[in-house]
């Protein structure tokens, strides 16, 4: 904080050997990270200890208690902050204090002085999370701010933040829809949102995080504020995290199969294949990637609830499920219970400070597995795998009109809102069927997810009085973006005439989903689009699946010219 010092006053007047105790154990937590902070306790009208020095006009005096004569009226009352909560967890209370100087402090400093550093990461790690750090850096452009942004894609982190930059930061924003690792940020002020946000309203976005950033705090004992209202944000966010990790090795292991269904046919995996290199790689991916698809799921919705000490009990939990035949059902459960017992466990669990470092590595580990590994055993596995059998038959017995319902709904909801709640969840729930060996689901999804950017480039082709001329350039990308089955590439059309564009996507997008599952369409691979269809094994009915896309393509690009005005009279 520059030359700024940091004087704060514990006035008690019930008593005065606690507000003591209060100061020894603030200053003892600030010099164990390196702050500077003097103290100054009175009681009843007396000073007990005073500061080792006077503070200063630009300093920041902060106060803890009752306002009297004797305190200076540049002092500021922290409210919320007493005794009781400083002695029991001075750490917190620590972030508390430093929060609000900190908070002070930025907000006199010139926007042009002050640097920015974000990350931003979607589930599938492609449109969001590049859509994301864009809004930010214009947003943060506009307003005279310096801004560093980190995106955590699909092939890992781009443009890595530095350490440097991160300790000459005023603020960081994580802009993520899923659990975001915060360990480098311990004692920044952080704000954590989703990605809508920064693609649609950067520049309020930016001045909300300035306002309501919470102090990082680091280690087990005190969770940060900012680590809370994460966990607040709900169970779908938990859910995307465990979604987003699982996503490679379902690729992966897709991949593989079906290479080894090219190579060997569909009995590459029989021992009577074994030694040839189809029944290898038959082998990688069944046994190998397709095996770690559930624990993988399991132990990241627990890390994305309880941090890193949740994620041994949720792969355990993730293993259980699997060998009980809970499937990708199962390793949610297990996911979801590992995750909040093992943050239960770590707030309710105090220990002294000496034994402190057992609790992340020895303590939580071993009862939150405990406690999941009894759960999913005994009450929850059994259940479970119950119900996943009873919706695996539903979905093999879907035939007509039944299948032709489902592919309608799921190929709709990827056209609602493109790449948000509704259109992840149905991608998630069609994901997860690839490891019950249900692909028809998926099927119906890539083709919904298609359509919207492919039939929006077609429109523009068909009806070019109805855009504009950056809508017309946005087109061409449009048609790429479709073909990568990157729903996103239509956010921009519909964010400027939501009414008429979005009832006219979701109606191609149902249909391409309800001609995939009539014609009994398979999908092996969650992504790739058009491109992962060349390779032998990876789609089954192609033919009618190419169908399917182009006659809900061709639907929305229509709907499209009939529901959107011309922006100018013809020869205008």
């Amino acid at each position: 904080m520059d030359k700024t010092r940091l004087f704060l006053i514990i006035n008690e007047r019930a008593s005065a050997l606690r507000g003591i105790l209060a100061a020894e154990a603030l200053k003892d937590a600030a010099e164990r990270r390196g702050s500077a902070l003097e103290a100054e306790v009175r009681s009843n009208g007396e000073t007990l200890v005073s500061f080792e020095g006077s503070p200063g006009p630009e300093d920041r005096v902060l106060l803890i208690g009752n306002r009297d004569d004797a305190v200076p009226g540049q002092a500021e009352i922290l409210p919320g902050l007493n005794l009781d909560s400083v002695l029991a967890d001075p750490s917190a209370a620590l972030d508390r204090i430093l929060g609000s100087a900190v908070r002070a402090h930025s907000a006199e400093k010139k926007a042009d002085r002050e640097l920015i550093v974000a990350i931003t990461s979607c589930p599938t790690g492609i449109a969001h999370t590049f859509m994301a750090a864009e809004g930010l850096e214009r947003a943060a452009e506009a307003m005279g701010y310096t801004i560093r942004v980190e995106t955590q894609g699909s092939v890992g982190a781009g443009t890595p933040l530095t350490a440097a930059e991160i300790a000459e930061a005023a603020l960081v924003i994580i802009a993520a829809d899923k659990e975001v690792e915060r360990g480098r940020f311990v004692g920044k002020r952080v704000f954590a949102c989703a990605t809508k946000p920064a693609i649609t309203a950067g520049e309020a976005l930016i001045r909300q995080a300035f306002t309501e950033a919470q102090l990082q705090g680091g280690g087990s004992e005190s969770p940060s504020p900012a680590a809370v209202s994460e966990r607040k944000a709900g169970p779908y966010k938990h859910l995307m995290t465990g979604v987003s990790f699982m996503l490679p090795f379902v690729v992966a292991g897709g991949l593989l199969i079906a290479l080894g269904f090219a190579l060997g046919g569909i009995y590459a995996g029989d021992p009577s294949h074994a030694g040839t290199l189809a029944h290898a790689l038959f082998t990688i991916g069944a046994t190998a990637g397709f095996s770690l698809i559930v624990p993988v799921l399991a132990g990241y919705i627990s890390y994305s609830i309880a941090d890193r000490p949740g994620i041994a009990p949720g792969m355990i939990g993730g293993v259980l499920a699997a060998n009980l035949n809970a499937g990708f059902l199962g390793g949610i459960a297990a996911g979801f219970i590992a995750g909040y017992a093992t943050d239960f466990l770590n707030r309710v669990i105090r220990l002294p400070k000496n034994l402190a470092g057992l609790k992340p590595v020895l303590i939580l580990p071993l009862l939150g597995t405990l406690i999941t590994g009894l759960s999913m055993q005994y009450a929850v596995g059994a259940a479970v795998a119950r119900a996943l059998q009873a919706l695996t038959n539903w979905l093999q017995s879907l035939q007509g009109t039944s299948s032709l319902i489902l592919g309608l709904i799921l190929g709709a909801m990827m056209a609602i809102d493109m790449g948000g709640p509704i259109n992840k969840a149905s991608y998630a729930f069609a994901t997860g069927l690839i490891t019950s060996q249900i692909y028809g689901p998926m099927a119906a999804v890539m083709a919904g997810g298609m359509t919207p950017p492919l039939a929006l480039a077609l429109a523009c082709r068909l009806f070019k009085s109805r855009f504009t001329h950056d809508e017309l350039e946005a087109g061409n990308a449009a048609a790429v973006l479709g073909l990568a089955f990157v729903t996103e590439g239509a956010i921009p059309f519909a964010a400027r005439d939501p009414l008429r564009v979005i009832p006219a996507l979701a109606v191609g997008s149902g249909l391409a989903g309800a001609i995939s599952m009539l014609v009994g369409a398979e999908l092996k691979v969650p992504h790739g689009g058009v491109f992962v269809l060349t390779i032998p094994g990876a789609a089954t009915h192609l033919l009618g699946y190419i169908a399917a896309l182009a006659a809900g393509t061709v639907a929305s690009a229509l709907l499209l010219g009939m529901l959107k005005r011309p922006l100018q009279a013809p020869g205008g």
